[in-house]
């Protein structure tokens, strides 16, 4: 059985979709009875297979812009997969490149909340075009029941959707106590502790970036603790108002906004961090918070989305509209130190639970029963 991995639209490893893909092809293997290919961008033909993997990968030159890669689904994505002979097509940013039409079974994994993307009437034609394409799919990978129910809110069938929670690498993302100090030392980055942070790419309005840093400064007008806000995450799109907020605020000198974070450098900057403060409406899957709960830190986060369902009671949940109630949670789990040990120990053990080897059996278990 050969099975094509279609890499496009994963931001060559700087996304959420990236990192699924990245962590995906880690744990798989390769073998006479199962073959996997990765295609897409020629630049990415070293991105996402580790070193000595069996695992092969085809290029295609083709300019990185959205409407070129997506006409190109839309029009040529059939033609590769019968020249390279694939069984079924595995689409890890499935919203992005399922094709509408497709001559070959596909799988497509959605992490997003679509009701909310397509909210707008600037997505009209995208939201069809999407809409059809999953509904072509010959199975849906929800990563969480509330991207299930979405899903099914959109006329996706029910049948054709299968949850398979997103993993974690716990051989990085544990309580790392090697790391002291009063800096963290990532080049290029230079992090004072102590310090809270907040990873997840800067896309919208719905991640609540503007809203933290809001509560934040208040946090730091009540308390006038020394501690710091680090923004990591690439960056899309709102970062003029995000970095106006910043200027803005009476204690611009201690936000950090990383820009890209190195995913390998993700552990050292969880570990050393005091908490993590996740606010953001629109999650489907969360994987930041529970990397955050793998790595020994108390994580507070929306009661938003997905995110209840993710954390379990595990989390310390708040509005993040509200920026009294946000500067009171920072406050409580960084100075509460009953509540911390009560957050850590439940974060270390709800985090156990999701892992990378049943992602991938999960995953592998819907893609062979489809082809």
């Amino acid at each position: 059985m050969k099975i094509g991995i279609d890499t496009f639209f994963c931001a060559h490893g700087h996304s959420g979709n990236g990192s699924y893909l990245l962590s995906l092809v880690k744990k798989l293997h390769a073998s006479e009875d199962m073959q996997y290919e990765l295609f897409g961008p020629e630049i990415d033909r070293f991105t996402y297979i580790p070193g000595g993997s069996k695992i092969s990968y085809y290029g295609i030159n083709l300019p990185d812009k959205k409407t070129s890669i997506r006409l190109w689904h839309y029009f040529r994505l059939n033609s590769l997969a019968a020249k390279r002979k694939y069984d079924i097509i595995l689409y890890p940013a499935g919203i992005y490149t399922a094709p509408p039409f497709p001559r070959v079974p596909g799988v497509a994994v959605v992490n997003d909340i679509l009701s909310e993307k397509f909210s707008h009437k600037h997505y009209f034609w995208r939201k069809i075009f999407t809409m059809k394409a999953l509904k072509s799919c010959t199975a849906v990978i929800a990563s969480s029941e509330f991207i299930r129910n979405d899903l099914i809110s959109l006329g996706v069938s029910e049948k054709k959707i299968k949850i398979v929670h997103t993993g974690i690498d716990h051989s990085v993302f544990y309580p790392h106590q090697e790391f002291i100090g009063t800096s963290v030392l990532i080049k290029p980055f230079t992090i004072k502790r102590p310090f809270i942070i907040y990873a997840s790419r800067i896309q919208n309005s719905s991640k609540k970036h503007i809203e933290l840093i809001k509560a934040f400064s208040l946090f730091k007008e009540k308390t006038s603790l020394p501690h710091r806000l680090v923004l990591a995450g690439e960056t899309a799109k709102g970062l003029d108002e995000i970095k106006k907020a910043v200027a803005e605020s009476a204690y611009s000198s201690d936000i950090f906004i990383t820009g890209y974070f190195p995913h390998e450098n993700l552990p050292e900057l969880y570990s050393c961090a005091d908490a993590c403060i996740f606010p953001s409406v629109i999650e489907g899957v969360g994987l930041s918070v529970i990397e955050a709960m793998a790595s020994g830190i108390p994580v507070a986060c929306a009661k938003a989305g997905g995110l209840p369902e993710i954390t379990g009671d595990a989390a310390y949940f708040f509005n993040p509209d509200n920026t009294e109630e946000a500067a009171d949670a920072i406050n409580a789990v960084v100075t509460d130190n009953e509540l911390r040990e009560k957050l850590i120990k439940k974060g270390i053990e709800w985090a156990d639970k999701f892992s990378w080897e049943n992602t991938v059996e999960q995953t592998l278990d819907i893609i062979t029963q489809k082809s």
